[in-house]
């Protein structure tokens, strides 16, 4: 159960702009979502608001986090300060700065990164893993630790 500061500080803090499409309102530890208008679009828009502060509320009770597994022979990742630094094969580092709200982790070739901000730790999962997509051959690069990598057979596979 959520409790109602939380409630308002989850509206105040992240700025749920609702656009006069959609009203909110808070009894008790009740929130309602109502729609302005008729229209097929301020239906869609009720329902967006309602998933966007669930997830507020969400990310504010328990939080979320993604992790990335990092593959190929001298990639590593390491945390120094606020910036991520990646050896990724490249001939320089990369340099990732951590996001405000954000925390990443790294225990051997596994990224974890946790935020209360659903967009920002998905939004920050995916930089990362843009530097360095994987690879379909070998299987090299950043990926998410529950994806799958359709491999696909070399050249001396189709003699």
């Amino acid at each position: 159960m959520v409790h109602v500061s939380w409630l308002r500080k989850a509206i105040l803090k992240k700025r749920l702009e609702t656009h006069g499409r959609v009203t909110i309102s808070i009894d008790g530890a009740n929130v309602s979502f109502e729609r302005v208008g008729e229209e097929k679009q301020d239906a869609a828009y009720w329902g967006t608001y309602r998933a966007l502060f669930n997830n507020i509320v969400i990310g504010l009770d328990k939080g979320y986090s993604k992790s990335l597994e990092i593959n190929g022979v001298g990639y590593r990742a390491v945390v120094e300060g606020k910036t991520l630094v990646l050896q990724l094969g490249f001939s320089h580092p990369v340099n990732y700065d951590i996001a405000e709200g954000l925390t990443m982790t790294v225990t051997k070739n596994i990224i974890e990164i946790k935020g209360s901000d659903k967009q920002a730790v998905g939004q920050a999962a995916a930089e990362i893993r843009s530097f360095r997509p994987p690879e379909p051959y070998k299987g090299k690069g950043v990926k998410y630790t529950d994806e799958v990598i359709i491999r696909k057979a070399g050249k001396a596979a189709g003699k």
